[in-house]
This record gives C-alpha cells, sequence and structure tokens, in this order.
C-alpha cells in the first residue's frame, strides 16, 4: 500500500497498527475521521486499553506509512489519556477543539467538524491532503456508501442543528519541590570547670617510747651529753593531666512527613439559560417561580 493510496482511500487504512513517534505500539486503527467541509481525513480512532476495548482519538497530522504500520505524531502515553469522545458519532466543533488543545495541535481552517466514516454519504472536494500531495476526495464520492468506513457523514434532513457551549473550570494541581531551609552546625568550644578530688595522703609521725633495762643486760651507760635523729617522711599529691577521647558526636537527617492545608482561588463557567417565548406560563425550563439566573447548570461546590 502506497502513502498516497492510504490517504485518499480512507477505507484503507482501517485495520492498520498504529505506532507513536518513538515506535511504541498504540493499537489498531477502526474509523477514519474526514473534516465535513474538504472531506480530507484529519483523525482515526485507535484500539487501546485493556484487550482493545477503549477507542481514542489521534490525529492524522503528520502521519506517515511504513509498510502496513501507521506512525503517528503523538505519544503513547497522549493518546491514552486523550479526552473521551464516542467514537461512533459526528464529532462536533466543541470536541475536535478539545481534542486539538489536548495534543497541541492549532486546528487547520474553521471547519465546521467531523465525521467518521461510514456514517453518512456525501461527495468530497478534490482539494490535496497536506500529509501527502494526493487528491482527497478520490474514492470518496456516491458510491462510496457501500463501504462500512469509507465516506464523509452530512446532516440529514431530519436531523436538527446541535449548538452547544463547552464549560471549563480550574482545577487545584499540587505537587512538592524540595528547597533549602536552613543549615545545622556542631562546634567545639573549651570551658573550664572545678573539679575537687579527696586523696588519701600518708606521712610519719614521731613518738617517744621508753623501754627499761632489765636486770643482767649488758648496757654500758655513759654520762655526758648525746643526741640522735631519725628522717620523717610524708606524701604528698601530685596533679597531673591528660586527654582522653570520651564519645562521638555528629549530625543525621530524619524526613518528617506532616499534612498542610493548601488554600487558592479557582474560576469555573456556569452555563445559565432562558427563552424568550410569549403566552407560556409555569414550568417551561425549570420550576415554576425559578428565575432564569438560578437555573445554572454544573456542579456546585
Amino acid at each position: 500500500m502506497t502513502q498516497g493510496e492510504a490517504f485518499t482511500n480512507p477505507d484503507a487504512l482501517k485495520g492498520l497498527t498504529a505506532y507513536d513517534r518513538t515506535g511504541e505500539k498504540i493499537g489498531s486503527i477502526e474509523r477514519v475521521y474526514l473534516d465535513d467541509r474538504t472531506g480530507r481525513p484529519e483523525w482515526v480512532t485507535v484500539k487501546t486499553g485493556l484487550f482493545g476495548m477503549k477507542e481514542s482519538f489521534v490525529p492524522l497530522a503528520g502521519a506517515r506509512l511504513r509498510g502496513d504500520d501507521l506512525h503517528v505524531t503523538a505519544t503513547k502515553e497522549a493518546v491514552k489519556e486523550a479526552p473521551r469522545v464516542d467514537a461512533d458519532q459526528h464529532l462536533d466543533p466543541g470536541q475536535e477543539h478539545e481534542l486539538y488543545s489536548h495534543y497541541g495541535l492549532a486546528r487547520p481552517g474553521t471547519a465546521p467538524g467531523m465525521a467518521p466514516t461510514g456514517t453518512g454519504t456525501g461527495t468530497a472536494g478534490t482539494q490535496e491532503h497536506p500529509l501527502t500531495g494526493a487528491a482527497a476526495g478520490t474514492g470518496v464520492g456516491a458510491g462510496a456508501g457501500k463501504r462500512e468506513f469509507a465516506t464523509r457523514a452530512g446532516m440529514g434532513k431530519d436531523e436538527k442543528a446541535r449548538e452547544e457551549l463547552v464549560r471549563s473550570e480550574e482545577r487545584l494541581r499540587i505537587g512538592t519541590e524540595e528547597e533549602e531551609v536552613g543549615h545545622a552546625r556542631l562546634r567545639k568550644t573549651v570551658v573550664s570547670e572545678d573539679v575537687t578530688t579527696s586523696v588519701p595522703l600518708s606521712h610519719e609521725e614521731v613518738r617517744v617510747v621508753r623501754e627499761p633495762i632489765r636486770e643482767g643486760e649488758r648496757v654500758r651507760g655513759n654520762i655526758g651529753e648525746a643526741e640522735t635523729e631519725v628522717t620523717l617522711h610524708a606524701e604528698k599529691a601530685v596533679v597531673s593531666k591528660e586527654t582522653v577521647p570520651v564519645e562521638r558526636v555528629h549530625l543525621e537527617t530524619e524526613k518528617v512527613t506532616e499534612t498542610r492545608e493548601v488554600s487558592d482561588t479557582v474560576r469555573k463557567e456556569q452555563i445559565e439559560y432562558d427563552d424568550d417565548v410569549k403566552g407560556v406560563k409555569g414550568e417551561r425550563g425549570g420550576m415554576k417561580g425559578e428565575s432564569w439566573r438560578d437555573r445554572k447548570q454544573g456542579p456546585r461546590h
């Protein structure tokens, strides 16, 4: 299958395998959506999710064929997170705008919307497709209704145009980041203190001991002056100092988690409705006696 055949014959895209821009498989292509005004293929739906139960819209802008594989510019993660849109109905401007915003693409032209191929009949123009240069209208015409996914949808006579407003609101997304809040230091200083310790000290004292000489002991007596002496000893306290390690001290951090309330102001849109139908009283558009400013659509917080 050539590049031109795939984009001029949308039915040929059905069943191909879609890959994202990194080459990761996304899923198989289920439907092709054509621009209501130009008839050019703009979107495909790809089966994703567990067992392929979900269809996600993927833009064809920048898509390229490699054999029987379609490589798109979106990532697999972006496709999985694409806005949920029913794949079996007409793609209105609001839904299309939401999809373009999700993929970060600029909406080409001012086309009124998209339709899934195979849900109606019509004729496409012969403008060149911006990706392939081939005529987009080739193979899409009155006889295309025989194919299941081959033509773009148009409004039937009994269909009524539907005008819609897209209601948006802001939501808080709160994350966390780590920042430096201070420093903790260890510092060693020298201080003096008085220490008093009791130390036992010994010393020698003199006492006079008298022993009588027993009869019979041979001791020579001598009258005259004489003297004798003994040496006395005593202990004294000697103080010295030594430095010894006594403990290790270091700093460590511990992560503590606490819950804090974060408040901010968000904006949201409200939809109000009213009518100017004359001659109708009572409960048209709301409960009797209810003013149009009280009838607002959207969640209340």
